[in-house]
C-alpha cells in the first residue's frame, strides 16, 4: 500500500486529482483522503523530492491506495492531474510517520469514489 500526498491551491483541483487517479489511472483510493496541515505537506515533498518546491500548498490531503507503490508511481506518471501529487512508499523515511499521523488526521470532506464496489 502507497501514500500519495495531493497538494493544491483550491479544494476543486484536489477533488478533481483523486477523481483522476481513480478514473485515469485505475488506481483504488482506499478508504477516506484525509487533510493534512500544508506546512507538513510541503516539507514532506520537498524531502522526497529533494528540492525546492515552486510553490506552497494552500490545501493538502493524504490518501492510501490499494495495490504495489511502483504501480501507483507509474500510473500516476501517465496522467496529467491539475494537483501536485507525490507518491510516498516504505522505501522514504517519511512514511511510518505519515502512516501513524494518517488515522489521527481528519476526513476530507466533498470526496466520494466514482467507482462502484464490487460485492
Amino acid at each position: 500500500m502507497a501514500l500519495i500526498l495531493v497538494r493544491a491551491d483550491s479544494k476543486g483541483k484536489i477533488l478533481n486529482s483523486l477523481a483522476d487517479m481513480e478514473r485515469h489511472a485505475g488506481l483504488k483510493i482506499n478508504g477516506s483522503p484525509r487533510v493534512i496541515e500544508t506546512k507538513i505537506a510541503d516539507k514532506t515533498a520537498q524531502n522526497i523530492l529533494k528540492q525546492k518546491l515552486k510553490f506552497s500548498s494552500f490545501q493538502s490531503v493524504l490518501v492510501r491506495v490499494e495495490g504495489d507503490t511502483t504501480h501507483s508511481i507509474m500510473q500516476i506518471r501517465k496522467i496529467h492531474p491539475p494537483a501536485h501529487l507525490v507518491v510516498i512508499s516504505e522505501e522514504y523515511s517519511e512514511y511510518s510517520a505519515l502512516e501513524n499521523l494518517f488515522k489521527k488526521l481528519p476526513h476530507f470532506k466533498g470526496y466520494y469514489s466514482h467507482k462502484k464496489q464490487k460485492n
